[in-house]
């Protein structure tokens, strides 16, 4: 992995870095570069077995994606995810440590209740909080 200085090199060199080609304010082509075919390959597959599987933070962060920016380009967005905690694995020579299906919700407790407040409101409901008494 020394042929790699950082993460970010290891995704461009392998295919799964987003384009950012912008120039005076118009978006050009965001298309990801060829990049290895066989390994691309494979990080597909492995996207897309991550992105089905139930209760892992990668199948959250697939359908987080997908809602907003399609199929295709969440599976790529897992690809990218998934070579960047691979190469941080082999690096420091840890274990994949899954952050959990909970993990947008715990990092952020507020938004994550006012996006279900609103939601509520929106289907036409009138809502109240009150704080769960704490058990003796």
């Amino acid at each position: 992995m020394t042929r790699f200085p950082t993460a970010g090199h290891l995704a461009s060199w392998a295919g799964t870095s987003p384009g950012s080609n912008e120039s005076a304010g118009k978006v050009k082509s965001t298309r990801t570069r060829p990049g290895n075919p066989y390994l691309k390959g494979a990080l597909g597959i492995a996207a897309l077995s991550a992105s089905r599987s139930k209760d892992t933070y990668f199948s959250v962060r697939y359908r987080r994606i997908a809602s907003r920016r399609g199929p295709s380009k969440a599976v790529v967005a897992i690809e990218h995810s998934l070579l960047i905690a691979i190469w941080n694995m082999l690096q420091t020579g840890s274990i994949y440590n899954d952050p959990g299906k909970d993990y947008y919700t715990k990092r952020d407790p507020e938004r994550a209740k006012k996006h279900a407040l609103d939601q509520l409101r929106n289907l036409g409901y009138t809502v109240t909080l009150e704080p769960i008494p704490e058990p003796v």
